[in-house]
């Protein structure tokens, strides 16, 4: 074996052990007692316990960790169903038809990226106060459904400018309207795209900490990332065993959702969604 494969071999695992180190710190550190997570330099546990997934299931503040899972589930559910929905609706008419201000109204959107949410986190606060929505998913889903999304809306508009337009020509011949030619021809072809913003809005949605912070102020309505806060205290004692298992359980679904979606987005990739 050359010296230099031995070497590229070495780097490799080196990296790979640098990458999941720490998720095998969290993993063992959940089977430790919380004394031993803080200045143990040990890494595998010396006396493993089940109890931090037990206290973790119980849940926080007379809250069970259902309740936080139903939560997350529903705000990242309906989160990809709004973002998918409304991206390619708007990235269909940028895409694909011609009207007045068009361009402009695309630069404009476009331009949106380029704002930090912290600069419209104030303002839409104000808004949403106004309308009486504070403490409800309104705040952190209305976006979603309005194409609020810009950089999906762009994802959408690129992959289905690449879509030959001698494809809505036939459908118009065969009588079909804008909205049959979006729903049978554009939207199976721009299948890679929507399972592309559907795994991004979960992960994104399911891991959302800031957004349920200045929106939520009732536990139950909480999500799973902002649950995991009640298990540390700085008046008293956090309980970081039970911390670190709750965030083991909460990455499970995201893990799961991106494994089941993955060989459809590499299968759309690879025919870059056209099959002849």
């Amino acid at each position: 074996m050359k010296l230099s494969t031995v070497a590229w071999h070495a780097g490799v695992i080196a990296v790979l052990v640098v990458v999941l180190y720490p998720i095998v710190w969290v993993v063992a550190a959940t089977f430790k007692p919380s004394a031993d997570i803080i200045g143990n330099l040990s890494l595998l546990p010396t006396e493993p316990t089940t109890g931090n997934y037990e206290r973790a299931v119980e849940g926080m503040a007379g809250i069970s960790i259902g309740r936080f899972f139903w939560n997350s589930t529903v705000l990242a559910v309906l989160s990809v169903v709004g973002t998918v929905a409304s991206s390619a609706l708007a990235g269909y008419a940028f895409a694909r038809l011609r009207f007045r201000g068009r361009g402009a109204m695309f630069a404009l959107m476009i331009s949106t990226l380029l704002l930090p949410f912290h600069v419209l986190i104030i303002p839409q606060y104000a808004v949403f106060q106004k309308l009486d929505l504070i403490d409800t998913y309104v705040p952190l889903l209305l976006g979603k459904f309005l194409a609020a999304e810009a950089f999906f809306v762009f994802l959408m508009v690129q992959f289905m400018r690449t879509i030959p337009h001698e494809l809505d020509e036939s459908a118009k011949i065969d009588g079909a309207g804008h909205w049959g030619t979006f729903w049978h021809i554009i939207l199976p072809l721009a299948r890679p795209a929507l399972i592309t913003t559907a795994i991004f809005t979960f992960i994104w949605s399911w891991n959302d900490f800031f957004g349920p912070l200045i929106y939520l102020s009732t536990p139950d309505k909480y999500p799973l990332p902002l649950a995991l806060q009640l298990f540390v205290d700085e008046a008293s004692g956090s309980d970081f065993g039970a911390l670190m298992a709750m965030s083991v359980l909460a990455l499970v679904p995201v893990v799961l959702f991106f494994l089941f979606f993955q060989r459809f987005l590499v299968e759309g990739v690879s025919t870059s969604g056209l099959k002849g």
